[in-house]
């Protein structure tokens, strides 16, 4: 009996496609983590293929792909550190027409969140020039490009060394919004995706930072060189690039890459 089944159940998994069996392994900058997971369901009932994310800060994951971590693209919240990977030969953006270039995706966004509760001015400049700033969250800049773009727009307004022992530093920039969140900071430079989540939008308020206070924040994608999964990959980047996938992006709070 076992005879006769084997072959038959080796008939019915040749015919499914290699894509149905195995996972995509994306590692994505924190900022992405209330954004993607609704895609990449999309993605699967669309093409078949399943992607797993591994949210981070930017500068861990590319830390972790230098040390050999199995993951198949990488979306990162700025162009500096997959760039990084390309120069070491441990990534590309093949399929394009410079391939030494990351692939931008779409443009991240700064904003100043504070809650509701916090008994402090609407959210603004002059908030952070205001005595009653205690503490203010931010991503780790040697880390996380949004923490980088916080500190330029400090530097920008003159006010990064006044503010500087009254900083709150966080691992990313999903780590900042909790700071903020959960009272551990009084107010929060942080990404306007987090600020959009459903809890966020229902517990405080934002501002947008004007983006001529911090360079662009351009967000960048790159598939890993040790990848047996490029065909995928580049599906899954063609689906980020496509006009309704870029309009989603836009809905929850990142800039369309063109």
């Amino acid at each position: 009996m076992l005879k006769k089944i084997f072959p038959a159940l080796l008939a019915v998994l040749c015919l499914i496609p290699v894509s149905a069996q195995t996972t995509l392994r994306i590692a994505a900058a924190a900022d992405l983590q209330p954004v993607l997971p609704p895609i990449l369901e999309q993605f699967q009932r669309a093409t078949g293929i399943h992607a797993e994310a591994t949210y981070q800060a930017s500068a861990a994951l590319t830390a972790q792909i230098q040390n050999g971590a199995p993951f198949d693209l990488f979306l990162s919240a700025d162009l500096s550190y997959p760039k990084r990977l390309i120069d070491a030969g441990l990534a590309d953006a093949a399929g394009t027409a410079d391939s030494s270039t990351p692939i931008t995706y779409a443009k991240g966004t700064l904003v100043l969140w504070t809650r509701k509760d916090a008994h402090l001015p609407a959210p603004s400049l002059d908030l952070l020039r205001s005595p009653q700033l205690k503490r203010l969250a931010i991503a780790n800049p040697d880390r996380a490009p949004y923490g980088r773009a916080a500190v330029a727009a400090l530097n920008s307004l003159k006010l990064y060394d006044s503010l500087k022992p009254r900083l709150v530093t966080a691992e990313n920039i999903g780590q900042t919004a909790q700071f903020v969140d959960s009272g551990n900071a009084d107010a929060g430079l942080i990404s306007l995706t987090s600020a959009l989540t459903p809890r966020l939008s229902a517990n405080g308020n934002y501002f947008v930072i004007p983006r001529t206070l911090y360079p662009s924040i351009e967000q960048g994608a790159v598939i890993v060189s040790k990848s047996t999964q490029r065909a995928a990959a580049h599906k899954l980047l063609d689906y980020l690039l496509s006009g309704p996938v870029q309009a989603q992006l836009a809905k929850s709070g990142l800039t369309p890459a063109k």
